[in-house]
């Protein structure tokens, strides 16, 4: 395959940044140019839910030094989103109307936070969306959270840091039941309750009045403070309007990250990766899979063609808590095992389907991150016993 003379990244996220810097590394000397909505220059998100939103930082970590774009001739236009893509002729227009042409071409756009009609609160995404929010978490706020997923309960964590009083209000019966399960979302709930959050869980939000939320049967929660935790949206405008195949929720890309056009490829929150080591399409909203994604993708930019085979992964910092997830779980199908304490919050949890495991969690506990990630990759054959009892690297 003859190497591009001119790529084109769309997004200046992680996915969108990390690729720029890989195709560097590896020697491409072509021009990239990469488009952004924000006006910064590219950060992670980690931090904007935990140490900004803290207080212990007032930065993101960012993916690059300031003069790395500029030192490596990378075009980076910040503040300038990319409106419409034709793959016919292999450009792109940008928000200002002018055409760029490319070679090849590389949707990094991400997400943006879900919103609930009539609602006027805090959403968290962007560095600036921190910013904001943590000028509003201060002593004795009434801080109301809707959604009790991974940014409603770190949220909740940052406001009580700051003294806030928070209630969090979701539908399901537990804080991140979908994902982790009965037993294991129990650990969180009694987690946050024994920091002095309000759960209010199996109640639907109604509406939103002046004053705060309105719970199913017209009770009224108030809020000072109203944060927004449903999830996010993949931005597929683009990749919808150039008629590029979506499935699963995403853009959907083979196990190169290529798109339905062959000068097209996809990284990060809007991939929905036709994934090896699953059988299945895979899409995750974390910071690993932008980051390692967008890493990979510099290969197939370039003309390789080894499939992307990672497996997902994330961590999580609550008050003293500290986890690492690490693999594909379906609570609802998959047999959990414990190694450790529950109660005590210093656990292995362990997803096993068919006597293979699908996915690992650490809590509190950072011995076997080597050895976790190697049983998950190669979806080990183990018992429970095993995974209670044994030496976890001899079962590698």
């Amino acid at each position: 395959m003859v190497e591009p003379q001119r790529i084109v990244i769309v997004g200046s996220g992680l996915a969108g940044a990390s690729a720029a810097g890989a195709l560097r590394e590896r020697g491409y000397a072509g021009k990239i140019v990469m488009f952004g909505h924000e006006v910064h220059r590219p950060y992670e998100l980690p931090a904007l839910s935990k140490d900004v939103l803290l207080g212990d930082k007032d930065e993101p970590a960012w993916v690059h030094d300031p003069g790395f774009y500029r030192d490596n001739e990378i075009d980076f236009r910040p503040g300038t989103p990319i409106t419409d893509l034709r793959p016919g002729d292999r450009t792109v227009v940008d928000s200002d109307g002018a055409v760029h042409s490319y070679d090849r071409l590389l949707l990094a756009t991400g997400s943006r936070p879900r919103v609930l009609p009539g609602a006027r609160g805090h959403v968290l995404r962007t560095w600036d969306d921190s910013l904001a929010l943590r000028a509003e978490l201060t002593e004795g706020k009434q801080v109301v959270i809707v959604g009790a997923g991974w940014i409603g309960c770190e949220v909740a964590a940052a406001a009580r840091k700051h003294g806030a009083v928070v209630t969090v209000v979701d539908p399901v019966a537990l804080p991140l039941q979908r994902v982790l399960g009965d037993e294991v979302g129990a650990v969180f709930r009694d987690l946050h309750a024994d920091h002095g959050v309000h759960w209010r869980l199996g109640v639907g939000v109604e509406g939103f009045s002046d004053r705060g939320v309105v719970l199913r049967g017209d009770e009224e929660l108030l809020a000072d403070v109203l944060v927004l935790g449903v999830g996010a949206t993949p931005r597929l405008e683009l990749a919808e309007a150039a008629g590029l195949a979506i499935a699963d929720g995403g853009v959907a890309v083979d196990a190169t990250l290529r798109t339905s056009d062959p000068d097209v490829f996809a990284a990060g929150d809007i991939a929905a990766h036709d994934h090896p080591r699953y059988g299945h399409r895979v899409r995750v909203e974390h910071w690993a899979n932008a980051k390692d994604q967008g890493t990979y993708v510099a290969g197939p930019l370039l003309g390789l063609d080894e499939p992307y085979q990672q497996s997902p992964y994330f961590f999580s910092d609550q008050y003293d808590l500290g986890m690492e997830y690490r693999g594909l779980a379906d609570p609802e199908r998959d047999e959990l095992v414990v190694r450790g304490d529950l109660s005590k919050r210093e656990f292995i949890a362990f997803w096993l389907r068919d006597g293979r495991l699908q996915a690992a969690m650490n809590v509190n506990s950072w011995d076997d991150g080597t050895a976790l990630k190697a049983l998950v990759d190669s979806h080990a054959a183990v018992t429970p016993e095993q995974l209670r009892t044994a030496d976890l690297a001899a079962l590698v």
